[in-house]
């Protein structure tokens, strides 16, 4: 029993011995071949090439198919991060553009104040705007402000740009101002630069309609609205709006006021025209004797 396995062994040993000379030198053939430069050798390589890789795709499918598969999930992360960053810095960009309208909506204000040229006897009181009581069938809204302030029913509120409404109610520290886009407003107002006379009426929409208008063919829209000053109620010249036209083809005032943001209104403190109650020495007085005086001078 020894003895056989002794034998078995002593047969094996040279047989893996044999194996690995001969791997060996197909080895070191094949690499000899691979380096040689030579036409035929070249042809050799390519016969194998053609042969022999063709075969493989099969083999190198999944792993092709895995590769693919890694660099699209790579490619996927990386939208996903993008898409990630876009989004945040599509939020930046909307709180800067909101930031951004404000300060032009302030500057627009400061610029207005700047270059309005009111009555300089007007003076107004400003005041802080409590609550919104706007219905379909009333819009108007409360002030902080009231009759221990000196404000009297039917002065014109603005908010800086334009006309808002007018006191409508007062109380001793608080007062209701009637919007324009209030179904009972009725502002008269001048149309420019054709120097038309309308009505501007509130019907509860956004924007008031035009009515009252003698020459409607003069107006184009984007004319400046103003208020004529006609019935002493508000002071002529403040601004009102747009001319602007509707789908039926009806012309409505584009406010310049922003109804969105009525935070602090002005109240103008307005007490009418001043009446001529006696004529001055420019008017002669209508007496024979005194046109007598005048002729004999």
């Amino acid at each position: 029993m020894a003895k056989d396995r002794t034998q078995s062994e002593d047969i094996s040993a040279p047989l893996r011995r044999l194996l690995l000379g001969v791997l060996i030198l197909l080895l070191l053939g094949i690499f000899l071949i691979w380096r040689i430069d030579s036409p035929r050798v070249e042809r050799f390589r390519a016969q194998i090439t053609d042969t022999v890789v063709p075969n493989f795709d099969w083999a190198m499918a999944p792993v092709t198919g895995a590769i693919n598969m890694l660099r699209n999930f790579q490619s996927y992360t990386r939208i996903v991060e993008q898409n990630r960053d876009l989004r945040r810095e599509l939020q930046d960009m909307k709180a800067w553009k909101e930031a951004a309208l404000q300060l032009e909506q302030e500057n627009a204000r400061l610029l207005d104040l700047n270059n309005v040229r009111l009555d300089p006897r007007l003076t107004y009181v400003t005041g802080v705007v409590l609550a919104d009581s706007g219905s379909p069938f009333r819009q108007s809204v409360l002030l902080n402000i009231g009759a221990r302030d000196g404000i009297i029913d039917g002065w014109a509120a603005m908010d800086g740009i334009g006309l808002v409404g007018r006191i409508s109610g007062v109380g001793q520290s608080s007062s209701r101002v009637m919007l324009l886009t209030d179904s009972s407003s009725r502002i008269p107002a001048r149309i420019q630069p054709s120097g038309q006379t309308a009505l501007i009426v509130g019907d509860n929409s956004v924007a008031p309609h035009v009515d009252f208008l003698e020459t409607p063919d003069l107006v184009r829209p984007g004319d400046r609205v103003v208020t004529s000053g006609d019935g002493g109620v508000f002071p002529g010249g403040l601004l009102i709006g747009q001319v602007a036209v509707d789908p039926s083809g009806r012309l409505r005032v584009r406010l310049a006021a922003d109804y969105e943001r009525l935070e602090f209104l002005r109240v103008l403190r307005h007490h009418g025209q001043e009446r001529l109650d006696s004529p001055g020495s420019v008017i002669a007085p209508d007496t024979p004797d005194a046109f007598s005086e005048t002729t004999d001078g």
